[in-house]
């Protein structure tokens, strides 16, 4: 077997046996949870036959290791399950949600990464000048900020004072794209906000590392421009750890949302979540934590891939 199928493969493999372990922690964490599930969806007034049979029917009396891979069956067969709070099928209401936060975080994406690699990349032409302190210094204060903190200072300068865009992200189908776009704009401009600063960072750490091999140096001597030098011959090699920084920043902007969404009112999977939390909504909770997981370790795997898929020595092996 050619040695990048070998790797791609581990790495598939790891990323499975990974999110296998995710959901043995997900459905412990939920089932160690205080409180009485069925005493919360009767209330405090139910009588005690009334919540031995909910919890017969909800299965709450068998072995927690039958419970577990009962869901597990079930995941793996397209069935998250049943709300509790309201009996609706979970995965068609995820589906929605899902989908209204992938289109929030593909749009911070869209603005935040090429941002973030033009500064990374401008800092290193620019080093240990004005323009690479100016960025470095407002890249620190951003990510030093907490993020309901800078969506409540936008909210309030942008939305109230200036009047330029709503403090309320609501979307729904009947919306253009354009509408949806203005809708969504203070919470796409605090995400890159606070991803933008990590990516450019780490571009620029990528970036000078490299710019001291050899070969950038037999560049140089060569009389070539450093803007030349760092785009033509940094950069592209470069790549693999700024690959995987944006993979982990793409990771934080599905599943780290959850504030930007609470703060905004936006109708994502963040608050999806916090609203059957606050009702003990455990199915929900589970999906919600699986999806979240999900969508973290194949970010990652992927980063891996394509750093190995960019790595010239894995390509053509001796």
């Amino acid at each position: 077997m050619h040695p990048v199928v070998k790797l791609v493969v581990q790495r598939v493999a790891l990323g499975l046996l990974l999110l296998l372990a995710a959901s043995v922690l997900i459905f412990a964490g939920t089932m160690i949870l205080p409180g009485d599930v069925a005493q919360s969806i009767l209330g405090q007034s139910a009588t005690p036959e009334a919540l031995a049979n909910l919890r017969a029917e909800l299965g709450l009396n068998e072995p927690p290791v039958t419970r577990y891979f009962n869901w597990l069956f079930g995941v793996l067969q397209g069935d998250l399950g049943t709300a509790l709070t309201n009996g609706q099928d979970i995965a068609t209401s995820m589906g929605r949600r899902l989908s209204n936060t992938l289109f929030l975080a593909f749009w911070a994406a869209v603005v935040a990464v090429p941002l973030a690699i033009f500064l990374g990349l401008l800092s290193v032409l620019y080093r240990d000048r004005w323009p690479d302190k100016l960025i470095s210094a407002v890249s620190l204060a951003s990510i030093s900020i907490p993020e309901f903190l800078i969506g409540y200072v936008l909210m309030y300068f942008v939305a109230v004072q200036l009047g330029w865009f709503s403090t309320v992200a609501m979307i729904n189908d009947s919306m253009s794209v354009l509408e949806k776009l203005n809708a969504i704009a203070l919470p796409v401009a605090v995400l890159t906000l606070v991803v933008l600063a990590h990516m450019m960072r780490m571009t620029r750490a990528a970036i000078l590392n490299v710019m001291q091999s050899a070969y950038i140096e037999t560049a140089e001597l060569k009389g070539l421009s450093a803007f030349r030098v760092i785009f033509r011959h940094a950069f592209p090699n470069a790549i693999a750890p700024v690959v995987n920084v944006v993979m982990l920043n793409l990771a934080y902007l599905v599943v780290g949302v959850v504030v930007i969404e609470v703060v905004f009112v936006y109708p994502g999977m963040g608050q999806y979540l916090v609203d059957h939390v606050s009702k003990r909504d455990v199915p929900v909770v589970q999906a919600c934590g699986l999806v979240f997981a999900a969508v973290y370790i194949g970010l990652n795997m992927v980063a891996d891939i394509v750093a190995i898929l960019a790595n010239p020595r894995l390509r053509h092996p001796k």
